[in-house]
């Protein structure tokens, strides 16, 4: 292509982007240079013009030579890709390593200096290189040589345009993929550049040249930026703010934890006589060092850390942090309780926070998409109407696809047959239909069944499935007998090669092979080996067969289709991006100290699947290097959102297929609304009903508040007293609220008689009418809530011993139902309801397509991992398996595999100990199915945000000049716009000093048009400022670096102190300046006190403070060394003060308030979901020896009567016998869960190795405890965008303008 078109500016937006054929593209996209030469003909050599088209690609031989370019960059690709396998130092298990020698690694590779080739003399190198390097040296020799050709020789003619022409973006890449070569053959070739090799993976940017919608795909990129710049720098501000902040309140959590000692790149002396070492044993000094002596590994002679705190420093800190900001939590089982209160605040808000710039982006690309797809498409319509087309349109197509239109002849019996197997128009023909659906799901439950094995099946129900088998394998045989012989009655498939085309299609192909291995298979092959289970998974595929029920298939291709174009651009973007990072990390990490990161890094192909999962948004690595890190870092923050956008296009094309195909319809809502006449009804009943509801008085108002603030507390004090020795903590509160609660249920139960929901029938006004109405009350929904939540206290109290006083601990868990009462005042839960019936079209379809993929998944992971032995996981004594355990152990059967498989569904992959056909089927999972599987749970929750939209009783009228979230300062601001300030009571020069200092502060503002003037003075003086602020977060960083803050030291008047006490000073100052001219300041509403009580008051403050506390307990002797770190790590709180630079975390404010509505009923759902599901995990798992560890000392099974560490029946119980010995850190107590269960609602499985009914509320949250849980985090995308403007009705009504 020629770079002059690769150079210019983006297209328009409006621009549509359609493939075309290379011929046709290049024809109408090239400048002719014999144009150019009409215009200049000193610019244009007619003899180097055939030279120029055929490197351009413009003549048939160009198009060959072009097509030969992608042939060598993609060989030069694949040999560094293979050359990775055959280097025995790092793939060191595997045979392959030692499998090509000299001649083979001299025409291949060229890994070593010493092949065949070494007497070249020009280092390790191969003839495949050599040949690639030659002919792209000779290629790009002869561009330069041509490069006055391109645009008529305006822009690289000449001596200098040749110059130019070297430092043009492909000029640079051609040079990227060559030089190195030179470099290290001729110069260097006695050095080991090992990244040379890796360096040819710059070849494949040469790919854009001959790929000429990168041109538009980059242009799209850039328009993205340019109409998101605005959002987008204030989402990274607050982004980094979280991050910096959350980084050094995370090292003050963790600079002192034990578990967090890191010893994985220890030198092997330290495991000659242990496995592990005891980092409880190590000592950490005052500038946090680590010295693990005590537990056998002593640092080196020159003192370096063999061991280390992975928190020793907020530059450490701030790469854990950031993994936990993408929603990753790698050391979820290694944090301290204030790391785990951080890590729950982190996954619940901050996560949401630091997602904006990431989910702006993305919703800013497929805006882009969808107006260029938009734009296309009118293209294409207006062509067709010009053509006269008279295509099928979607609905159309897919109706046919529905009905066959052909009907065969009725005369015959082949017609017939036809008529009976496709039509289905008698009600015998529907009846069979049925009955092989009901086949079907018959051979799904028999492969269901076999994967348990003989443990678990005896041998009589083992021979009934073989016969059901064998009955049903007939019965598909003839069906799919007479389908094949009736498939010649349709015109496209009579003949040979008709009926072969049929053979050949998807849902026939199919149906062969579910039932041919089967006959196959029988004479050689006993039942129930790794064969024939592989027989019997083949028969789940038949469950496409719903495909006329789900139209997945139709759907799927309307999604390809529709976004061919960008998906052929982002795929090969994704393609590039995975094996370029798959390249670094390989390079950063395949000398790693740490065995078993080295081990996943050993080769490319191998780094190909943790870079998979780490730019699909996952992370189950972490120990990297620092350059690891660094790269971590660039793909979680930029490469996951790129990576992300055709696996996005499709679930979105699909679930907008789905949609468009579905006509969900809201359900008419029936009136229920009674009125009543208060004369008709008795009066104490009446009373009763306001009173309880709220109704009628302010004291009423009280007691309702009153029930509420009592719900919250007692669920708070629930969760407190599962904590072992706080299990009477605020007993006398639950007594008080019991009492309450038991008060307030009477006067439900009296007030009944009149209540709406209970009363008003036909039948009430019988003789039991007052009886009927009560026991509606009583069975209804909240009056078993409130029963559950205080009939267990009674019984308890009651029954002292009794099975509910013993089982007092679990029973307390129904008091947390008592949130669910919140649902009646602030409608969540019960919404659900509405949702299911909005969309219950959208998620019938989408539903049964996403259980037809779990199953068929679950079903291939459980082939190829059930006999995986491959690589050893922690112990699973739950499982059977107490040590040596491998992968097999999870997918021993279908039903194990079945919950694993939904966890990796949702996206998560905890679980990377795969071997190859693992990881095969994993990246199929990755790459299609979870876009798939995602959408039932995107259905729910854009639906639950819909109906909650729709019955908000705010109004969305906003008033003159006011944006979304405005509130009363807000408002306020604009009232006083053009007012002028109160003058001070201390006279005109007080006004004037007021007024002077207002100036310097924030500058000289005109109203009217909001430009800011300042003073050279000012200027300086808010420059020096800001300087201030940087050099205080590089101080708070710099100190928190053990070797730094030693070498500085911690005596009286050292540097870190001096320089803040000088700080505090300018910062003192400038808030009694703020202060003093407050009253002249419109941005402070005219008033010191609402100055001190905003954002900006408090941040000021909270920025000086920390220091005169840290100052006044120091000099009274009261603050250790160690506490004073504390204070001075709130420096950090003046990255805030950069708040009056950039507008950013005020706005923020707007937002919440903007999406109040929403954010109150879907944050009392996640609530709810985020306590119901803790509750259950901690009731299902807190005895799950799975997650028991235990002293090295006591054996894992019973031995010589002694029992063992998985044989007692809960921790307590082995405490109980080895005092102090054993240990569990997850599902202890509640407020234990609740952080992890935080977790795995953020999308992160941190464990997966459940109890049953544990994998039941995993089910749960994959299918769509999750979705719900992330409806308030999309809320707060839309509302950042509508408080900044940057809403659709917006853009609409200035396009309007």
């Amino acid at each position: 292509m020629n770079p002059s078109l690769q150079e210019s500016a983006p297209p328009d937006e409006n621009t549509p982007l359609i493939i075309i054929s290379p011929t046709s593209t290049t024809a109408s996209s090239t400048i002719n240079p014999t144009d150019n030469n009409k215009k200049n003909n000193n610019n244009v050599d007619d003899k180097r013009l055939p030279l120029f088209l055929f490197l351009e690609a413009k003549t048939p031989a160009g198009l060959l030579y072009e097509s030969f370019t992608i042939f060598l960059i993609l060989l030069s690709i694949l040999t560094f890709i293979l050359s990775t396998l055959f280097l025995p130092q790092y793939n060191t298990d595997s045979p392959i390593a030692h499998s090509c020698g000299k001649v083979c690694d001299a025409i291949w590779f060229g890994n070593y200096p010493d092949n065949a080739l070494s007497g070249l003399g020009i280092g390790a190198t191969s003839i495949c290189e050599i040949v690639i390097v030659t002919i792209f040296s000779v290629d790009y020799l002869l561009r330069f040589y041509t490069a006055d050709l391109i645009d008529g020789g305006g822009k690289y003619g000449g001596w200098w345009g040749r110059a130019k022409f070297l430092f043009s973006f492909f000029s640079l890449v051609d040079l990227a993929s060559i030089v190195p070569f030179y470099v290290d053959s001729f110069v260097l070739k006695d050095v080991d550049l090992a990244s040379s090799n890796f360096l040819r993976m710059f070849r494949f940017l040469r790919m854009m040249k001959v790929e000429g919608r990168y041109d538009l795909a980059l242009g799209m990129v850039d328009d993205v930026f340019y109409a998101m710049r605005g959002v987008l720098g204030t989402a990274l501000f607050v982004g980094i703010t979280v991050w910096g902040v959350l980084s050094s309140f995370f090292y003050l959590a963790e600079r002192r934890n034990p578990s967090m000692i890191y010893c994985g790149a220890a030198p092997s002396r330290c495991f000659e006589e242990q496995d592990d070492i005891d980092t409880s044993l190590c000592i950490m000094d005052d500038w946090g060092r680590v010295d693990c002596t005590n537990a056998g590994c002593p640092n080196g002679a020159d003192g370096k850390e063999v061991c280390w705190n992975l928190y020793r420093s907020i530059v450490d800190s701030s790469f854990w942090t950031l993994m936990e900001l993408f929603g990753e939590f790698p050391l979820v089982d290694q944090h301290s309780v204030g790391g785990k209160i951080l890590g729950t605040f982190t996954a619940v808000f901050a996560v949401a926070v630091f997602a904006l710039p990431v989910g702006i982006f993305g919703s800013g690309f497929e805006d882009q998409i969808a107006r260029r797809r938009e734009a296309t498409r009118a293209a294409v319509n207006t062509l067709e109407l010009v053509k006269g087309g008279d295509d099928v349109n979607d609905a159309g197509r897919h109706e046919a696809g529905k009905n066959d239109l052909v009907v065969g002849d009725s005369n015959t019996f082949r017609g017939k047959l036809y008529n009976f197997l496709n039509r289905q128009d008698t009600v015998a023909a529907d009846l069979f239909e049925k009955f092989i659906h009901t086949l079907i799901l018959g051979t799904v439950l028999v492969f269901m069944f076999d994967t348990l094995g003989d443990d678990h099946i005896n041998p009589h129900f083992q021979s009934i499935m073989n016969i059901i088998e064998f009955f049903i394998m007939v019965v598909f045989t003839v069906e799919y007998t007479m389908r094949l012989y009736a498939s010649s009655e349709n015109p496209k498939y009579k003949g040979i090669t008709g009926q072969m085309s049929y053979v050949i299609g998807l849902i026939p192909l199919i149906d062969l092979l579910s039932v041919l291995p089967y006959w196959m298979e029988i004479p050689f092959i006993s039942s129930g080996n790794q064969s024939g289970q592989i027989v019997k998974f083949l028969r789940l595929l038949r469950m496409i067969r719903f495909e006329k029920y789900m139209n997945i298939l139709s759907f799927f291709d309307d999604a390809v289709k529709e976004s061919m174009d960008i998906l052929t651009v982002t795929g090969f973007s994704a393609l590039l991006l995975w094996i370029f990072f798959s390249s670094v990390l390989y390079m950063t990490e395949r000398d790693s100290a740490d065995g078993d990161m080295a081990n996943y890094y050993k080769t490319v192909p191998h780094a190909m699947w943790i870079t998979l999962l780490n730019l699909s948004g996952e992370c189950p690595l972490a120990n990297y290097s620092a350059a690891g890190k660094v790269t971590l870092g660039i793909i979680g923050l930029f490469a996951t959102a790129v990576f992300g956008v055709p696996i996005g296009i499709l679930g979105a094309g699909f679930e907008e297929s789905v949609a468009n195909h579905s006509e969900d319809s809201p359900d008419q809502e029936e009136n229920l609304a009674t009125s009543f006449d208060e004369s008709n009804v008795d009066s104490i009943q009446w009373r009763c009903f306001q009173f309880v509801n709220g109704i009628g008085s302010k004291f009423a108002i009280l007691f309702e508040m009153l029930i509420y603030f009592l719900i919250c507390i007692t669920v708070a004090i629930g969760i407190i007293q599962t904590v072992p020795g706080h299990e009477d903590t605020f007993s006398w509160v639950e007594w008080i609220a019991v009492v309450v609660f038991t008060i307030e249920y009477i006067i439900r139960f009296v007030g009944a008689g009149v209540d709406p929901e209970f009363s008003n029938r036909i039948e009430d006004n019988s003789t039991f009418g007052w009886l009927t109405k009560r026991m509606r009350f009583v069975v209804s929904f909240y009056s078993v809530i409130d029963l559950m939540a205080i009939l267990p206290f009674y019984l308890a109290y009651m029954m002292p011993g009794s099975w509910v006083d013993n089982h007092d601990e679990y029973l307390r868990m129904l008091r947390l139902c008592r949130l669910l009462k919140l649902d009646k005042y602030v409608p969540s839960i019960s919404l659900v309801d509405d949702v299911l019936r909005l969309k219950r079209r959208s998620l019938t379809i989408s539903c049964l397509a996403s259980i037809v993929l779990w199953m068929i998944f679950s079903g291939w992971m459980y082939l190829s991992e059930h006999k995986d032995h491959s690589m050893q996981i922690d112990n699973l004594p739950l499982y059977g398996c107490i040590e040596n355990c491998t992968m097999s152990v999870r997918y021993n059967n279908f039903f194990t595999s079945f919950p694993l498989v939904g966890i990796h569904l949702t996206g998560d992959f905890p679980m990377v100990e795969y071997d190859g056909y693992g990881r095969i089927v994993c990246f199929f999972m990755v790459i299609a199915a979870i876009g798939v599987v995602s959408i039932p749970s995107g259905i729910i929750a854009s639906g639950f945000a819909d109906i909650v939209q729709s019955k908000s009783k705010r109004s969305n009228n906003l008033p003159k000049g006011g944006t979304a979230g405005d509130d009363w300062f807000d408002i306020r601001y604009r009232e006083l716009e053009g007012q002028a300030p109160p003058s001070s009571v201390f006279g005109p020069q007080m006004d004037e000093l007021q007024m002077s200092i207002k100036i310097y502060l924030d500058g000289d503002r005109d109203d009217r048009t909001g430009m800011v003037k300042r003073s050279m003075f000012s200027q300086i003086g808010r420059s020096l400022f800001f300087a201030l602020i940087i050099a205080n977060i590089i101080a708070v960083v710099l100190e928190s670096i053990p070797e730094v803050d030693e070498y500085i030291g911690n005596q009286d008047g050292n540097f870190f102190d001096v320089f803040e006490a000088w700080s505090v000073f300018f910062f003192t100052v400038d808030y009694i300046l703020r202060l003093v001219s407050a009253s002249k300041s419109r941005e402070a509403l005219y008033s010191p006190l609402v100055y001190a009580t905003t954002f900006f008051g408090i941040v000021d403050l909270a920025s000086i403070a920390p220091w005169y506390i840290q100052f006044v307990l120091s000099k009274t002797g009261n603050l250790s060394g160690d506490e004073a770190k504390v204070f001075r790590i709130f420096r950090i709180f003046r990255v805030l003060q950069l708040e009056d630079f950039i507008t950013a975390f005020s706005k923020l404010d707007n937002v919440f308030r903007a999406s109040k509505d929403v954010l109150k009923a879907t944050g009392l759902m996640a609530i709810i979901i985020w306590v119901g599901s803790s509750a259950l995990f901690f009731i299902f798992e807190e005895n799950n020896p799975n997650f028991r560890q235990c002293d090295d000392s006591i054996p894992l099974a019973e031995v010589d009567g002694k029992p063992g560490c998985y044989d007692f029946v809960s921790t307590t119980a082995c405490n109980e016998y080895y005092p102090g010995m054993c240990s569990q850190s997850a599902f202890t107590n509640m407020p234990n869960t609740m952080f992890y269960v935080a977790v795995f609602l953020g999308g992160d499985w941190g464990f997966v190795d459940f109890t049953w009914p544990g994998k039941l509320v995993c089910m749960f949250l994959c299918v769509a405890g999750i979705a719900l849980y992330s409806v308030p985090v999309g809320t707060l995308f839309d509302s950042f965008g509508a408080v900044l403007g940057l809403s659709d009705d917006d853009e609409e009504e200035e396009e309007n303008a």
